[in-house]
């Protein structure tokens, strides 16, 4: 794969979706393409250039921004350096790197800490935020198909496990070189204590013990967040999946062993087999706090529910009184008492993250219908604001319950607008994986997995889709499905495998 992240013609790189029955979807989807192509970013002195740029400010650089930016630009990964950005963490926290100074730009607003046209030195802006990394690296490997970059990370630097290890022996806080804010993460025997800023969930209610009705921010330091704790299972499971990738079955059983281990203790502690919920914890009492916010169901995406658990789940997808409703995945329940319709940030708004992140849980776990039905209302929501609200662009998170973007935690203004950064998730990865159904690329295996949806009339399907050396059309249209390809893989469709041969090919299904 060649790699020209400024390329003039970088458009002819994208997958192009077909959808006959909803071509008004294009135009969010390309407008998300064309928003984040413009933060791609060359600082001389990073120790990666160029890099993704988060679209929050330029003398700062957060993890799971970048990490969830991956998770898009892997569909273009010619011309968009998604995983790439990840070095510049790799190597300012585990390789003794440093990030420059740079002149901001004089439109930069205040609240970036920076002085406009004083130099400014580039920070990690938190270095306990969730940790993702391994998470972005394998599903990137799987669309690029290239050991390299795998063995390197596994064997050379080590950059994945040592970023697992270090989050596993905080015990106190630290502040590290290169990096604004001091840690706050503390490991501790039954999980982890942490903030509402570094897990990303700014102004969360979670942690509130006081009456419902309180509406500023908790200040619990005796929470166990059950996120973090997910994340981590994650990343060891992550692991152990790219050290199969490489065929290296002893290091993976390693980390199934860890994996295992984080996955006890979530279902022991953090299920609550009344409310058949997840809630975060007490640390003390093990008393669960029962706060219900969409964090919740990090333990689908980590694969550490049982069926039972995950079924309990995903009911509230369809349950207007907690996770469904006009837009699915608000980052609290709409039963909560501190639920705001304006979204008031973390206090009701759907963001992309989070929720891409439990469409993810849910696929994991085989739902895929029910994730498709709850990708089209992301993503309706998302278009209609777009129509309708001005200025017409993508926003950094969505009001639950009007075509708005939602206000800001202080309620005094709107989010971010142009915010691709992660919110490109819904028009690319949301559209790609869920709506058109492309769930499943596997460069290694090579195979496609399409979860056609049986209720669509016209054309569907995805030109160009580039995974490892190949490039494939592959569209619908009823029960007919014509491929082009310019090599040999196999084509699962709805379950049933068909092998693809180079050049033209006619299925019917």
């Amino acid at each position: 794969m060649k790699q020209n992240f400024f390329a003039a013609d970088w458009e002819k790189y994208l997958p192009v979706p077909v959808y006959a029955a909803h071509p008004e979807y294009e135009e969010l989807y390309k407008k998300a393409w064309e928003i984040a192509h413009t933060r791609v970013r060359d600082i001389p002195g990073m120790p990666q250039n160029p890099y993704m740029d988060e679209s929050l400010c330029d003398t700062q650089v957060w993890i799971w921004d970048s990490c969830f930016m991956a998770f898009f630009c892997k569909y273009a990964q010619e011309v968009f350096p998604g995983v790439e950005t990840l070095n510049n963490f790799y190597e300012v926290l585990h390789n003794g790197g440093s990030l420059p100074q740079i002149v901001p730009k004089e439109t930069e607003p205040t609240w970036t800490r920076a002085t406009p046209g004083v130099p400014n030195n580039i920070y990690i802006h938190i270095a306990d935020n969730p940790p993702l990394f391994a998470w972005a690296e394998h599903e990137n490997a799987l669309l690029r198909g290239d050991l390299k970059r795998v063995k390197e990370l596994l064997y050379d630097q080590r950059y994945l496990q040592k970023h697992y290890e270090w989050i596993e022996n905080l015990t106190e806080p630290q502040k590290l070189p290169g990096v604004f804010l001091s840690t706050c993460l503390i490991h501790e025997e039954n999980g982890y204590k942490w903030e509402c800023g570094r897990s990303g969930m700014d102004n969360t209610p979670r942690g509130r013990t006081t009456p419902k009705t309180e509406k500023e921010r908790p200040n619990n330091p005796d929470l166990l967040w059950v996120d973090v704790l997910c994340q981590q299972a994650l990343s060891a499971n992550m692991i152990a999946k790219l050290f199969r990738l490489v065929g290296d079955e002893e290091s993976a059983a390693e980390w199934d062993k860890k994996f295992e281990e984080k996955q006890e203790l979530i279902n022991r502690l953090y299920w609550d087999e009344k409310d058949q919920f997840y809630y975060d914890i007490d640390c003390n009492t093990s008393d669960f706090i029962k706060v219900p916010t969409v964090a919740s169901f990090w333990p689908l995406t980590a694969g550490v529910a049982s069926k039972e658990q995950a079924a309990a789940m995903v009911k509230h997808v369809d349950n207007p009184a907690t996770f469904g409703g006009l837009v699915p995945f608000p980052t609290l329940s709409r039963s909560d008492a501190n639920f705001e319709s304006s979204g008031r940030y973390w206090r009701g708004a759907m963001w992309l993250p989070t929720a891409y992140a439990s469409l993810k849980g849910l696929a994991r776990y085989g739902y895929l219908k029910k994730a498709r039905g709850a990708a089209v209302k992301i993503f309706e929501h998302m278009l209609k604001t777009y129509h309708e609200y001005e200025p017409h662009t993508i926003w950094e998170c969505y009001a639950p319950d009007a075509p708005t973007p939602s206000v800001t935690a202080k309620a005094d203004k709107t989010v971010r607008p142009n915010f691709c950064g992660w919110s490109a998730l819904g028009p690319i990865s949301v559209y790609i994986e869920y709506i058109l159904g492309f769930h499943t690329v596997n460069a290694f295996d090579k195979v496609v997995e399409w979860e056609k949806p049986e209720e669509v009339t016209g054309e569907i399907g995805l030109k160009n889709l580039h995974f490892g050396e190949i490039v494939t059309d592959i569209v619908a249209n009823g029960n007919k499905i014509t491929v082009q390809s310019n090599a040999p893989y196999t084509l699962k469709v709805n379950g049933r495998a068909f092998d693809i041969k180079a050049g033209e090919n006619k299925i019917i299904l």
